[in-house]
């Protein structure tokens, strides 16, 4: 059973975390044989950034030769999420890894969580994903309440992807169930099933790189559950997520007021990242589920027309991009 971890990091959004992930990620795999891991480390920062070389370098040492591989690599820019990622997919495939567990840095591993995902996804060939059920991480101000921050993926009609159970309290009473796939942020894939639906745009692509960031999780969940394959929560795995950009509140006004906080780049990488998943699987929609899509267009439409301009140039790059006619 050889498995591959990685994950990708970005400066200080990334390099504040790793003195408490590194440590989790090492317990987690130290229930695991040495010989049956590999990491890959991708570093989207730019060259004069060095905070996560350096903590991945010192973490390297401590390690020492008998532990598991660790490959750090950067080309020093963002290639975004979707291209990072497929980098590192493609040399655990040349290592012949069975498993690719994706891991954000901003998390905190329990100590049984990987091997208890392993546990699940090789007694079924059926799984072709599972999920393990991920906690808001209180780093600032810790609390004994126990937020969800994702079961897993779900899928509701017209193309709404969402994570299961966010914001809701967890009573630790959960059983392992059916999801559409993994959050971004941590779940463990088989190898085979990733290279079943991988795309071929002069390069194997197991990630659509067209979504440079957002929706490409939902992306390819969906491209395995049309491919066959199922998806599992694994609520006996559990890790710890920092979102601290999310909103306590999940009202409209909440949400806009959340949303007025990004910058114009990830509004613009959302607003896209949606729309194209519209125009990817628009053919694969019932009635109902078309007529909501045409709704939420014209919301997009009406809302970006009067309130954020800037994002209707977006309709021309998700065209050009679906039809092939860019590299975005």
């Amino acid at each position: 059973m050889k498995l591959a971890v990685g994950f990708i990091l970005y400066e200080d959004i990334t390099a504040q975390y790793l003195a408490e992930f590194l440590p989790s990620l090492q317990e987690a795999l130290s229930f695991l044989a040495p010989t049956e891991v590999s990491v890959y480390v991708y570093d989207n920062s730019c060259p004069s950034h060095e905070l996560n070389r350096q903590a991945i370098t010192v973490w390297q040492a401590s390690l020492g030769s008998s532990s598991w591989s660790v490959v750090y690599q950067t080309e020093g820019k963002n290639q975004g999420f979707g291209r990072a990622y497929n980098i590192l997919i493609r040399q655990a495939q040349a290592n012949q890894a069975e498993y690719f567990l994706i891991i954000n840095p901003d998390t905190k591993l329990e100590p049984e969580s990987i091997s208890r995902l392993l546990e699940v996804i090789s007694q079924d060939n059926s799984l072709g994903s599972v999920a393990p059920k991920i906690l808001r991480w209180e780093r600032l101000a810790p609390t004994v309440i126990k937020i969800i921050d994702s079961l897993g993926l779900g899928l509701s009609a017209g193309l709404k992807f969402f994570d299961r159970g966010q914001g809701s309290i967890d009573h630790n009473t959960l059983e392992a169930e059916s999801i559409l796939g993994p959050s971004g942020a941590a779940g463990l894939f088989r190898m085979s099933a990733l290279e079943k639906v991988a795309q071929n745009n002069g390069q194997k692509q197991y990630f659509d790189e067209r979504f440079f960031m957002y929706k490409e999780d939902c992306d390819l969940a969906y491209r395995l559950f049309l491919a066959g394959y199922k998806s599992q929560l694994v609520p006996r795995a559990c890790i710890y997520h920092d979102r601290s950009a999310t909103s306590s509140g999940r009202g409209f006004f909440s949400l806009l007021r959340e949303r007025f906080t990004k910058s114009r780049q990830i509004r613009s990488w959302s607003f896209f990242s949606q729309h194209l998943i519209y125009l990817k699987y628009w053919s694969n929609q019932d009635i109902r589920g078309r007529l909501l899509i045409v709704i939420r267009f014209i919301f997009y439409f009406i809302f970006s027309l009067i309130l954020e301009r800037f994002l209707l140039k977006e309709y021309l790059n998700v065209w050009h991009s679906y039809r092939g006619l860019t590299n975005i």
